[in-house]
């Protein structure tokens, strides 16, 4: 907790130091104003902030709308959770409510965080040059609207090399198998064919470290976000010791939003999500798995009756 908030302290002094003396340079810039877009500082390799600069996917995204629409570009990352029933959606919605960015990237299209949203006010999360949390203000929130899916979301089954081989959850019986509590991951685990993985399930929290946790032993095999592979494959300094299986869909995709009233930044969105050539590029840049977008383009709900087959 004292790290997080010599941490906030230190971006709110920057930013006091530097955003405030040159304000009106960052807003305006040839005489556009500037394109804010906010994303998530640690949702590599889509976006991550490291030294204070935002890299990824989804950086290389907000270049290409920036040139679409003539303006010049500020990115502001963003931290989710400030407080523990944080809602995404909500966090989202507020930063775009409060006029903190124009468009946020790596919004999961969920039909109903979409639209109107289910509360009148909330507080945005932390960003640099945000108050502190007891000081800022509660917002109104606005309809947000979605662009079109630039990315499927899927979960991969990671193994170590030595465990047998298993192309399905059906398959992980006598395995140690790691489930992280609270994750949608360990719920997948815990509640597979009425709880047949039990016997074998090694529970574990947010905090633990689950590839320390493969690569010691500690567990044969953990269910993961495709993401968190693609950043231990391409970060991982000694020769892999693991493997994944094929991505396994979510049948939800990842969007930009804005608020309700901008079609043009929508529209300059789009018409980057439509260059598939360059998607691919990119994604090869940053060692992002390209998994193109399902359909509907927007979910109803998070269905987990596929993923729960045999």
């Amino acid at each position: 907790m004292l790290n997080r908030v010599f941490k906030w302290r230190g971006v709110v002094l920057a930013a006091a130091l530097i955003g405030l003396a040159g304000a009106a340079f960052a807003q305006v810039e040839g005489g556009k104003p500037a394109l804010a877009v906010c994303m998530s500082e640690d949702n590599a390799p889509l976006s991550m902030a490291r030294k204070g600069q935002l890299s990824g996917f989804d950086v290389k995204m907000a270049e290409a709308v920036a040139q679409e629409l003539g303006r010049p570009l500020r990115l502001v990352p963003f931290e989710s959770e400030l407080e523990q029933d944080a809602n995404f959606a909500i966090e989202v919605n507020a930063l775009l409510s409060a006029g903190v960015c124009d468009l946020v990237s790596g919004f999961p299209l969920l039909a109903t965080d979409l639209g109107q949203p289910g509360r009148l006010k909330a507080k945005p999360p932390d960003y640099p040059g945000a108050k502190r949390p007891r000081d800022r203000a509660d917002v109104t929130l606005g309809n947000v609207v979605a662009s079109h899916p630039y990315q499927g979301m899927a979960l991969q089954l990671v193994q170590r090399e030595d465990a047998p081989r298993a192309n399905g959850l059906g398959e992980l019986r006598d395995q140690k198998i790691g489930a992280v509590a609270g994750t949608l991951e360990g719920t997948l685990i815990a509640t597979y064919q009425g709880g047949a993985l039990l016997p074998d399930m090694v529970s574990m929290g947010k905090l633990d470290d689950r590839w320390a946790a493969l690569e010691s032993g500690k567990v044969d095999a953990m269910l993961m976000p495709s993401t968190a592979w693609d950043v231990y494959r391409t970060r991982a300094a000694a020769p892999l010791r693991l493997r994944a299986g094929p991505p396994q869909s979510l049948g939800i995709n990842v969007g930009w939003v804005a608020l309700a009233g901008k079609p043009e930044l929508i529209e300059a969105v789009n018409r980057v999500a439509a260059r598939e050539a360059q998607l691919q590029q990119w994604a090869q840049d940053v060692g992002l798995q390209r998994l193109p977008p399902t359909e509907p383009a927007v979910a109803r709900e998070l269905s987990l009756a596929a993923l729960l087959k045999p």
